[in-house]
């Protein structure tokens, strides 16, 4: 397993996600945009489109580099939601952001929704599903939109039912990924158009799974030079509440602390509700790592 050297993190390349290029000289914050009446920390409070646009205006004045929408709430447990609805929820705010200097990403696993999305301006596909939904590939193979592969075990419904079992979480996660990664550019998708998350929380034991894929970030994603971008999305989910001891709403301090551990560990995307206080934290991480670099120059 790797261990953390903030002088060897590896150099990521650009990442083509739509309208924009991203670049990664600082982890991106991914400030997340749920349109969804029962997601699990912010559910209702953005469901109404004024809300929606008006938390998407604060983000922006944040400081976020990417908005994340989501039509269906995919916490353990949460029931699916019909195409339409999620067509309703979702369209129409791509539509009135699109015109803001700021990537959109979409984060669902219906290739209709993913068509309607980059047909109404969205920049990058967030699949939980990892594009293995029959007509996924197909959805997003002929545009330049980014696109995030997301391990998960077993499916929103049922995967937090029973605990979940693995070997090798790190390992397997991993072989996850590098399959998928496979699969994608064999349908001729280029691979600077792809990023990948080792999904916190989706289907993992609360602490001993997620916290060994925090430790060993960088072991999660497929073996490749140079690596992909990894996306880290921990934003007040239950790994952290177990931790800490406090409900969803109270869970800020906690991912914060989750989001540094990760960018200490490479990754290239943080996923956040908590967007002021994250950017805040990277700031101070990176000054830290600056200075670190300075002395090993003088050294």
């Amino acid at each position: 397993m790797s261990k953390v050297d903030l002088s060897s993190l590896p150099i990521l390349e650009p990442l083509q996600c739509g309208r924009f290029k991203l670049t990664f000289e600082r982890p991106l914050v991914m400030g997340i945009l749920n349109v969804t009446p029962d997601s699990f920390s912010d559910g209702g409070q953005f469901a109404l489109r004024g809300d929606a646009l008006r938390q998407a205006e604060r983000m922006m004045l944040e400081g976020v580099d990417i908005i994340d929408i989501g039509g269906e709430s995919t916490r353990p447990g949460a029931p699916p939601v019909s195409l339409d609805e999620e067509l309703e929820r979702v369209i129409p705010l791509v539509e009135q952001l699109r015109g803001a200097n700021v990537p959109l990403s979409v984060d669902t696993y219906k290739p209709e929704v993913m068509r309607h999305a980059l047909s109404a301006g969205a920049d990058m596909i967030n699949d939980i599903w990892g594009f293995r939904m029959p007509g996924a590939i197909d959805a997003v193979r002929d545009s330049d939109c980014g696109l995030c592969v997301m391990h998960m075990l077993g499916e929103p419904q049922t995967m937090q039912l029973g605990e979940p079992v693995y070997e090798d979480v790190v390992s397997e996660v991993r072989g996850f990924l590098e399959e998928r990664v496979a699969t994608l550019q064999q349908a001729g998708i280029a691979r600077e158009r792809i990023s990948v998350d080792p999904g916190f929380g989706f289907g993992k034991a609360v602490i001993e799974h997620n916290y060994a894929l925090l430790a060993h970030l960088p072991d999660t994603a497929p073996r490749a030079a140079p690596p992909y971008p990894i996306l880290a999305g921990m934003s007040r989910k239950s790994m952290i509440g177990a931790v800490i001891g406090r409900p969803a709403a109270e869970r800020i301090a906690g991912s914060v602390a989750a989001a540094v551990c990760a960018a200490e560990r490479g990754a290239a995307i943080l996923r956040v509700h908590d967007v002021a206080q994250t950017v805040d934290s990277l700031k101070v991480w990176a000054a830290m790592r600056d200075a670190a670099n300075r002395s090993r120059v003088r050294a």
